[in-house]
């Protein structure tokens, strides 16, 4: 017994000469303590000692017997090259140094058992903005449904940014962007996406266009100009008009950067702007136009909520996500 004590001192007292000529070391190269060189267990058995202020309690409470909780309290007297615990008539009391780190230590290990544990996350702790990249078209159909939603769910949600769309994989990617919200057609490698609604494609027509007095034919409607929708994305994200037949080749579409723009002239001319439902139903609320089915069936359009594997396990992203999508699901044709 003995000689396991005298074995035990000697261990302190050398791990206490290594700590204190680490730490002068550190201090005169003006260098930061290397973590790596400490066993943050330690601190785990400390803040147990320092509540209990009882060995054998403390370590019943983190699981260790006594004798490691004893050796435990000379290391940590090395580390910090101070006693932390003495004797008294009643037990163990803190070093002014204990005392200070009884004060220190519950917050910041608390602190870091919150970074390694997965939280669900709710709106009232959202605390940064969300941006979101809508393609213009789009935005007129989400945003009036999702702007309330978010309002009500996260009243906290410091700002909904509704970038462009183009370079929309790029921006995911480097987290400048959160979530997009439009049509994509092919599964890129690191993204996922949920569907969100389908929609179909309407032609927007003044009220007063020839072609409505005529029989609404495939030929007829090949006859017409087009206004179409432009996008200079080169990620495949937001296709309007891209797919749809060559009616005729020697008519491409007059093309527009805004579909509130396309829609303005398609009111006052004899253009005819094909976009999904959705939309038209928003732009014939505001301007004289007539929404009517195509002669023909393009294909869907889906709507999709794009994100990138970066964000995939996020508990902040999982919870925007599942709102965002919960929002434009609802009430989805």
């Amino acid at each position: 017994m003995k000689r396991y004590v005298e074995k035990e001192v000697t261990d302190q007292l050398a791990y206490r000469r290594k700590m204190l000529q680490d730490w002068r070391g550190e201090r005169l190269t003006g260098h930061q303590i290397n973590l790596a060189s400490i066993d943050l267990n330690l601190l785990v058995a400390l803040e147990a000692l320092l509540e209990y202020r009882n060995v054998t309690h403390a370590g019943q409470h983190i699981g260790r017997s006594q004798p490691a909780m004893s050796r435990a309290l000379g290391r940590l007297r090395g580390m910090f090259n101070d006693d932390l615990l003495v004797r008294s008539s009643t037990g163990l009391i803190p070093t002014p140094q204990g005392e200070h780190l009884a004060q220190r230590l519950p917050s910041a290990l608390r602190t870091i058992r919150e970074m390694v544990t997965s939280r669900s996350v709710i709106s009232k702790e959202w605390g940064r903005g969300a941006t979101l990249a809508i393609p213009d078209h789009q935005a007129l159909a989400v945003l009036p449904r999702l702007l309330p939603w978010l309002r009500e769910r996260a009243p906290h949600l410091d700002t909904l940014a509704c970038l462009p769309f183009d370079r929309a994989v790029r921006g995911l990617e480097q987290g400048d962007i959160d979530l997009a919200v439009g049509h994509i057609d092919v599964q890129l490698p690191g993204y996922f996406r949920r569907s969100l609604y389908t929609d179909r494609f309407a032609c927007l027509l003044r009220h007063d266009h020839p072609a409505l007095a005529q029989e609404w034919t495939i030929d007829n409607f090949a006859t017409l100009r087009h206004a179409a929708i432009s996008t200079d994305s080169p990620d495949h994200f937001g296709p309007i008009y891209d797919h749809l037949p060559n009616l005729r080749e020697d008519r491409s579409p007059i093309l527009f950067s805004s579909v509130l723009t396309a829609a303005v002239v398609a009111s006052g001319t004899d253009l005819v702007l094909l976009v999904p439902r959705r939309v038209a139903t928003q732009v014939s609320a505001m301007l004289p136009l007539r929404v009517v089915d195509p002669p023909l069936e393009p294909a869907p359009y889906k709507v999709m909520l794009i994100w990138h594997e970066r964000c995939h396990h996020d508990p902040q992203h999982k919870w925007l996500r599942k709102e965002v999508a919960a929002a434009l699901e609802t009430g989805a044709d």
